[in-house]
């Protein structure tokens, strides 16, 4: 499972991150964007090393990127409060300012993970898990759901905008108060998921020029639906006691499915939607 978790890992510090940065179509971001190989390499280097000082070293370099990321949520509140006083755009905003910070709590599980410490109770391979969750259901999603909200201008869009967020807060807050706790994130956030999933296929999806950006917004819808089923199951699950999937299912089913089928196949169809290149003679 260590392998497996490595190789989502790294796609979402070296593709999906950069990738997400460029979506958000904020000017302060690019800077970052262009710097980020330059904190994300040396953090997937750390995922192959041993764990000890070397790979913790490598860890807190990638650290020093993500706080650096977590910095602009803040300061585009400060700078440009004028978007959160609309109640059209303010989910939108929400729900990049979520994207930005959520590298930083997959970056503080990486750091404790690699030097072989656990955090705040939690062991090492809940830890290892932390940092896949961070990136996919925290900074993909987030950022996909606020990308849905600004095209699905409607009631549904925002929910889905501030919906995700909040779940991932719930989630998180979960970790320290208990099972019960955790799952109501989980329901929050599968909410908020089945919603982005439900408006990719019935709003954007059909709004896309080409046949590749379709197939590609109708499959991360698909998987998304799938997959968040499996997510509520095992919070069910650890919360009552009942049967449920082990961690090492979600890590091959749940996992993937979120990392390859929702968050690479919506930042390749978003870079499409956003960037129309000519195919076959007409405009995608």
């Amino acid at each position: 499972m260590s392998v497996l978790v490595g190789l989502i890992v790294m796609l979402g510090m070296l593709v999906i991150v950069p990738a997400g940065l460029r979506l958000a179509d904020v000017p302060e971001l690019e800077r970052m964007r262009r710097l980020w190989p330059v904190f994300a390499v040396p953090g997937a280097v750390a995922l192959w090393l041993p764990r000890g000082p070397t790979a913790t070293v490598l860890a807190l370099g990638y650290g020093l990127g993500a706080a650096l990321l977590a910095l602009h949520a803040p300061a585009r509140v400060v700078r440009c409060p004028q978007p959160l006083l609309s109640w059209r755009t303010a989910p939108a905003e929400v729900a990049l300012c979520t994207a930005l910070m959520t590298p930083a709590v997959a970056a503080t599980a990486l750091v404790a993970e690699r030097s072989g410490r656990p955090l705040f109770g939690f062991g090492l391979g809940i830890l290892a898990l932390t940092v896949p969750h961070f990136h996919f259901a925290g900074f993909a999603a987030a950022l996909v759901s606020g990308l849905v909200s600004r095209v699905a201008d409607s009631a549904a869009g925002r929910f889905a905008a501030l919906s995700v967020p909040l779940g991932t807060l719930l989630v998180l807050i979960g970790y320290f108060i208990g099972d019960r706790a955790e799952l109501a994130g989980a329901v929050v956030l599968t909410a908020g998921m089945w919603t982005v999933a439900f408006l990719t296929w019935r709003t954007v999806r059909p709004a896309a020029r080409d046949r590749a950006t379709r197939l590609l917004l109708a499959a991360s819808a698909a998987v998304l639906a799938a997959t968040m089923v499996l997510a509520l199951s095992w919070a069910l699950g650890e919360a009552t006691g009942l049967p449920h999937p082990t961690l090492t299912w979600m890590a091959a089913t749940h996992g993937v499915g979120n990392a390859l089928g929702f968050a690479l196949c919506s930042v390749l169809a978003w870079q499409r939607l956003n960037h129309p290149t000519t195919h076959g003679g007409r405009t995608a």
